[in-house]
């Protein structure tokens, strides 16, 4: 079944396939991103209700970027296995639903944020969805560069969170930007490399095809994981946190870049895998330690 199909799901699974659209596992990372940008700079006592209004503003423009990203990439996604039955594609949601949703729930949360977090809060919001759906999206049909443009929103959520808490872009703001961004790359890379066949029906040009894709995969790998480390212990150096999650961060780091290394040995997917499994854990563990550190301070 095509995006053309008209006999879409009954009204009362649709509201699943609505959820779908909002890739509710993003939306969670994002939540918990920014959940630890407000915690690691809000002054004491934290407002928890501020709090939850940072993340629920978040997650309703990260949830609207989602939903837009795939009605843009719905023949594209049509074609990829990993993706052909999500909502659009599938036929069960039609492309003016979907695209009314996406936009309806990011203008809100941009809305939401403006007036019940604060302004530069919503800006960073605002421009984090445009360059995610104006810029990355289109990019990703016509060059392999669009991962690392990419990052560049998916590393705003933190920002988000430290700007609810203070109202100002400070130094720590910059810090977890910089560990979302080189955390995503090798992230981003392994997925795409256990993908990259269907990456290649989907006609997106990545760095993990064409000459020498392993190599260059890997190399990129290690190079971003390199990076991480020493951005990474920032915060203790800095003085936002101490021993113990300088300790983690850099045993987590120099772990991370272990399983880059081991990539690059066979560049088969089984390795691209666990890679996949080791970020999916260094992140949110990287950011607890930040977290329970800094209240040990």
């Amino acid at each position: 079944m095509t995006v053309e199909a008209t006999t879409l799901a009954p009204r009362d699974s649709q509201w699943a396939d609505f959820v779908e659209l909002t890739k509710p596992r993003i939306s969670l990372m994002v939540v918990l991103t920014t959940a630890a940008g407000y915690l690691l700079t809000a002054p004491r006592p934290i407002d928890w209700l501020l709090l939850c209004h940072a993340m629920l503003g978040t997650a309703l423009v990260a949830s609207g970027a989602s939903a837009l990203n795939q009605v843009i990439e719905r023949h594209t996604d049509a074609r990829m296995r990993r993706t052909a039955n999500r909502p659009i594609p599938a036929g069960r949601l039609d492309v003016e639903r979907a695209f009314a949703f996406g936009l309806m729930i990011s203008l809100v949360g941009v809305v939401y944020l403006t007036f019940l977090v604060n302004p530069l809060t919503a800006v960073i919001g605002a421009l984090t969805l445009a360059s995610y759906v104006l810029i990355y999206t289109p990019l990703k049909r016509r060059s392999s560069l669009s991962t690392i443009v990419g990052a560049v929103p998916g590393a705003a959520p933190p920002v988000m969170g430290v700007t609810a808490a203070t109202g100002e872009l400070g130094v720590m703001a910059w810090i977890l930007f910089g560990i979302l961004f080189l955390w995503q790359m090798p992230h981003f890379l392994a997925i795409a490399w256990m993908y990259r066949a269907d990456y290649e029906r989907g006609g997106f040009p990545l760095l993990t095809l064409g000459h020498l894709p392993g190599q260059r995969t890997a190399r990129q790998m290690v190079l971003y994981a390199a990076a991480l480390i020493p951005v990474s212990v920032l915060p203790s150096v800095l003085g936002y946190a101490g021993a113990l999650y300088f300790v983690g961060a850099l045993v987590l780091g120099l772990l991370f870049l272990g399983f880059c290394f081991a990539f690059g040995k066979t560049q088969d997917a089984r390795a691209a895998r666990r890679l996949l499994l080791v970020s999916v854990i260094y992140l949110p563990v990287v950011l607890l330690l930040m977290v329970a550190d800094q209240a040990l301070l």
